[in-house]
């Protein structure tokens, strides 16, 4: 059911961005300028996700010579998991987050920061790593991936239009004359986008944790994880550019009623609480 709704969204959102295409491009030609931008994203995320969320966050590679630690980890749960070795990165932050990319199991990569391999102990960073892997595992990073690309082509495309209807004089195309509506459609589009692009990755997160949790035997220990997490998030957020939000296990404003309402990520609290449910059945 998660899959069906998450290729709906999908979906939705290439057809937002063909919806964008016909009103700020103008008509027929717009549209199928929008179609071919769409073609180009999706091509493109399928080949440099990965590439382009691990420069996102300046993610560096290191070996196994320089990080041990994590990669007895990675590896232990990728046996477990019957999964290809990612490669790993070290996001140099004293924020504490990790996120996975790439396009399949087998050119995939899991990235974690300075600040979580200080803050968390031994079986709550497995819990990370293991939720990172059911990520993988799920090919939600790829997913995650195309609905960033294509969000973020919706944001420049309207953002190129305001810049040309401020400062250009406006619009030569009749099918573009209605300055009402080029104006909703700068305004609105980049939200829909946005709230399409979270709705995604929340249809993921719950899957990804339970994934966790039956892959480490330990559900209390990522939940652990989670509350640490949370805390460190609002005082030192990971920034980087808020279209790969969605990649990183958690986010700095879960919990809050406004904010998540327009969250990434489900709140921290009903996470936990599954997680939890989920000892008790693996207890049980």
């Amino acid at each position: 059911m998660n899959l069906v709704k998450t290729v709906a969204l999908l979906g939705i959102l290439s057809a937002l961005l063909v919806t964008v295409s016909y009103w700020l491009i103008g008509g027929t030609t717009g549209a199928t300028i929008g179609l071919l931008l769409a073609a180009i994203m999706n091509l493109g995320s399928w080949f440099f996700s990965d590439k382009i969320a691990l420069a996102a966050y300046n993610a560096q590679p290191v070996s196994q010579a320089e990080a041990p630690g994590i990669y007895e980890i990675v590896e232990r749960l990728c046996d477990r998991a019957r999964l290809p070795m990612p490669a790993v990165y070290i996001i140099p932050t004293a924020s504490a987050n990790a996120f996975a990319t790439g396009r399949d199991p087998h050119h995939a990569a899991v990235a974690v920061t300075e600040g979580i391999m200080r803050i968390l102990p031994e079986d709550e960073l497995e819990g990370v790593i293991a939720h990172e892997l059911s990520h993988i595992k799920n090919r939600d990073t790829f997913t995650q991936a195309v609905a960033a690309t294509i969000a973020g082509g919706i944001s420049w495309l309207t953002q190129i239009a305001s810049y040309s209807m401020w400062f250009g004089g406006g619009s030569r195309n009749d099918n573009r004359a209605n300055p009402v509506v080029m104006l909703l459609t700068i305004m609105l589009a980049p939200v829909a986008a946005s709230i399409v692009q979270m709705a995604i990755s929340r249809t993921r997160e719950f899957a990804a944790d339970a994934g966790a949790g039956n892959l480490t035997g330990n559900p209390r220990a990522l939940a652990q994880a989670l509350q640490r997490l949370e805390q460190n998030a609002r005082q030192m957020p990971l920034n980087a550019n808020p279209a790969f939000a969605p990649l990183l296990i958690i986010n700095g404003f879960s919990g809050r009623m406004m904010a998540n309402l327009f969250s990434t990520h489900p709140s921290t609290e009903a996470r936990i609480e599954k997680l939890l449910q989920l000892e008790q059945k693996l207890l049980g």
